[in-house]
């Protein structure tokens, strides 16, 4: 199983570098998304896939899961989700003002 979360998280990684290297907003904003998304399968690769009980309390069981890699990981899944949420209306605004999401154009002139 760890082989095959392995193999996700370098292919998010790898679509996310390169939408993040694009000229496009959006795709720039997506490729920070996947990123985000492979981090959070990497965090919960290195905690270990273990299977077990929920740690409660009335629970009579052999092994338990930890509960903390999921915490961090819903934890970063929200402030990822506000995170996106806010470039994407920065990015719809930077679109309604200039006309264009390329970030060549965005950049502007160097002699201004």
């Amino acid at each position: 199983m760890e082989l095959f979360m392995s193999l996700t998280i370098g292919v998010l990684f790898a679509v996310g570098v390169y939408l993040i290297l694009s000229k496009s907003l959006l795709r720039i904003i997506l490729g920070t998304s996947l990123l985000t998304q492979g981090v959070h399968l990497l965090l919960l690769t290195m905690s270990r896939l273990k299977t077990g009980a929920p740690p409660l309390l009335g629970e009579k069981a052999d092994a338990y899961v930890d509960p903390l890699p999921q915490a961090l990981i819903l934890t970063s899944i929200v402030i990822s989700f506000g995170v996106t949420s806010f470039f994407f209306v920065l990015a719809y605004k930077a679109y309604q003002k200039l006309g264009t999401d390329n970030m060549e154009e965005l950049r502007g002139d160097e002699h201004e």
